[in-house]
């Protein structure tokens, strides 16, 4: 890691006084010690802004004029949401749609990116690859075309067991007191009061008087009789059997295993698509070691040339027990929390989201918050007031992302559950940042190399000092991305606007809170690469004389050593 070895707080713009670290600003006491700085007013007025130069370097005025390259690769959403709310009402919170039958035409595509869409699920569980093949690259194509810049998901079916297709074109109601067969017996279209599971082992081990719980509560039933490799059950709970439903077994309130592997053989051949397909993230379902995430991100290293995220969906007993080794190696996490809420007792749902969106948050991985957030209105116009208050707890948890499933892939109103998400998301940041409670956020220490350190520091402090002085926007100029996330790690009220010329890290980005990713040509002259961006968000009408942004980098000249500057970026602390 590595920042601008020019001494903080060295440049004034605009309408602002020259500053000096042993003096004042505007009047009011400003004090650096051990890298905290602290102002005792924590918003400047808008015409007295200061930019800022801390291990880091800022402006807008002054600096040389640079011929530019007008193609910025900005999103045509991010750029229209700058220009209407400006720099402080930018949505930080980002958004994750799964794409199925009731959107996947390249024009309701088009709709979800221009509401606000980040992110497009596709869910393996479900359709052929060629149908999530023709998916992806009507997305690369708006993406290409209508300037767009959304990130593509998958998300591995795992080895679970569930109901084979039953041909029905929705779902089958399973009646209270009525008696089906479950059988792994491979036979073409339905029969009434049967249901053939995937899995030949399905019912090994399941004794008589075992619960049989069908998509996380959705029906229930109780096995009554084994019949070889079958079982009867009477259904004791009524309730859908949707296309594909999942099935878990009980007893003594204790889920029964079967010790199915985390990736399955059609897991590994769907992870070979998403690499030829060159997805952005996969998404790897019933985690219940870190084990089975370090082998699915070696095979990618050795696979793909392109560097494809590996999330974690927490939705079992043994993840949240194991959670901070599976947190440790993974790119990110999803808290499913559908499948978890079968496992896990209604009652701490809660508690378990919240406990996982602050660890993802201490150890810098992106947190994703998905299943049932706007459950109704796959039918319903509008939400339950429940919902919202639900969308509404996981924004005020710092989530860094809030995904739809069955909303948008098969809802009759996806669009409008994608703009609550957006209006809800919007709102609670707007009331967060009123209240101040980013103040009240402390992370722990992630690196133990002292560059690590460094950067740690620098971006905890180049934060704090943004949020005291009242920027309008953090720059980072960064290889990988690393930099960019730390920023984001620490929820800062002003948008962070990532430059890096890595596409990867651009895709990648797009999952981290608060983070605005735009892909730029830099090099190792860090006053070219400022003078440059800064020209071209001004060329876009984004910003204006009098702004005030704070630019930090993780770009290490290539004629430095890394002894050399990390003692550089010591001094800049300092």
């Amino acid at each position: 890691m590595a920042v601008s070895s020019d001494s903080m707080l060295q440049k004034v713009f605009a309408k602002s006084p020259t500053f000096d670290s042993n003096k004042k600003v505007l009047g009011k006491s400003v004090g650096i010690s051990g890298g905290v700085i602290s102002c005792n007013e924590r918003k400047l007025k808008s015409e007295d802004k200061i930019a800022v130069k801390a291990s880091a370097e800022a402006g807008l005025k002054g600096l040389k004029s640079y011929e530019v390259n007008l193609d910025l690769g900005f999103d045509v959403v991010a750029e229209r949401e700058l220009r209407e709310k400006g720099f402080l009402g930018v949505r930080k919170t980002k958004l994750v749609c799964t794409i199925g039958p009731a959107c996947c035409s390249l024009e309701d595509l088009e709709r979800l990116a221009m509401g606000g869409m980040n992110v497009a699920r596709l869910n393996m569980c479900h359709n052929t690859r060629e149908w999530h093949r023709d998916v992806i690259r009507k997305i690369k194509k708006l993406n290409e075309e209508k300037g767009f810049f959304v990130s593509v998901m998958i998300d591995t079916e795992g080895s679970l067991i569930h109901v084979v297709d039953h041909g029905a074109p929705s779902s089958i109601k399973a009646e209270e007191g009525s008696v089906w067969v479950f059988t792994a017996t491979k036979f073409e279209g339905s029969r009434p009061f049967t249901v053939q599971a995937n899995y030949e082992g399905f019912s090994e081990g399941i004794m008589v008087g075992d619960e049989l719980v069908i998509d996380g509560g959705m029906a229930k039933f109780e096995v009554v009789e084994r019949m070889g490799n079958d079982l009867r059950c009477k259904c004791t709970d009524p309730g859908l059997f949707l296309p594909r439903a999942k099935l878990s077994f009980w007893r003594d309130g204790k889920l029964s295993y079967h010790g199915l592997p985390t990736l399955s053989i059609k897991d590994w051949a769907d992870v070979d698509f998403g690499v030829s397909e060159g997805v952005d993230f996969i998404a790897l379902s019933f985690v219940n070691d870190a084990n089975s995430v370090k082998n699915l991100k070696n095979y990618l290293s050795a696979k793909s040339s392109k560097s494809i995220r590996v999330l974690a969906k927490i939705e079992t007993l043994e993840s949240l027990q194991k959670l901070e080794e599976i947190v440790e190696a993974s790119d990110g996490i999803m808290v499913a929390r559908g499948d978890l809420g079968v496992e896990v007792p209604l009652e701490l749902i809660p508690t378990v989201q919240e406990d996982v969106t602050r660890l993802c948050r201490q150890l810098n991985k992106p947190v994703i918050i998905a299943s049932q957030l706007l459950e109704s209105m796959v039918e319903c116009p509008t939400p339950t007031r429940a919902e919202v208050a639900d969308v509404s707890e996981a924004v005020r948890q710092y989530a860094d992302a809030l995904m739809l499933s069955g909303e948008s892939a098969i809802g009759l109103h996806g669009q409008k559950a994608l703009s609550v998400l957006q209006m809800v998301s919007s709102r609670m940041e707007l009331w967060s940042h009123e209240e101040n409670r980013q103040s009240a956020l402390h992370n722990s220490q992630l690196g133990d190399m002292l560059s690590d350190c460094i950067a740690e520091e620098i971006c905890n402090c180049a934060v704090q000092m943004a949020n005291n002085l009242g920027v309008d926007a953090i720059f980072v100029y960064t290889k990988h991305g690393e930099m960019a996330s730390l920023l984001s790690r620490n929820r800062p009220y002003p948008p962070i606007f990532a430059f890096t010329s890595d596409n990867n890290a651009r895709m990648a980005l797009n999952l981290q809170w608060g983070v605005i990713p735009l892909l730029v040509d830099l090099s190792d002259d860090m006053e070219a690469n400022i003078s440059k961006t800064i020209d071209l968000i001004r060329t876009k009408g984004m910003i204006k004389e009098g702004d005030a942004v704070l630019l930090v980098s993780d770009l290490t000249p290539t004629h430095a050593t890394s002894t050399t500057f990390q003692s550089i970026q010591v001094k800049t602390i300092v």
